[in-house]
């Protein structure tokens, strides 16, 4: 087992995310939605009203071509579309399929059961303190914010 002190901050952080993760996969896969950890770094970052595929390539930190791949991927397996740009005819937006859109309460009821875990954990205070810290950090490490 490895000494917590010998850890650095970004593993204490990604650690429970990553846990958080898995949750959500298992949750999404046992409700029939596959969708592997690539994709999700794509549709994560699909906004309500669709995005364009190099906005989504730039995000997810991969190449157009590998955010293509992924889209061409996602879109076969019904969880988005594309759709013309209305602010540019020439250009089209990725956005959620209704399949896609059904998957997020399946998700987000995982988040939230997750959620409640560490708080039972951590407690109300230390929960609350816990996001108000990591919010503040957000401030200076999401470029997209």
């Amino acid at each position: 087992m490895t000494d917590d002190a010998a850890l650095n901050t970004g593993l204490l952080l990604y650690i429970p995310y990553r846990w958080l993760e898995n949750r959500v996969f298992d949750a999404l896969a046992k409700a029939g939605y596959d969708i592997t950890v690539a994709q999700m770094k794509i549709v994560q970052r699909i906004g309500p009203d669709g995005t364009r595929l190099t906005d989504l390539a730039e995000q997810a930190q991969v190449t157009k071509q590998t955010a293509g791949f992924l889209v061409d991927q996602l879109e076969k397996a019904g969880w988005v579309e594309r759709v013309p740009d209305p602010s540019d005819k020439r250009a089209r937006l990725v956005r959620m399929s209704d399949r896609g859109k059904s998957a997020i309460p399946i998700a987000d009821a995982a988040i939230a059961e997750i959620e409640t875990e560490w708080e039972a954990h951590l407690g109300k205070q230390q929960m609350a303190q816990l996001r108000r810290i990591l919010t503040k950090l957000r401030a200076i490490t999401d470029p997209y914010a």
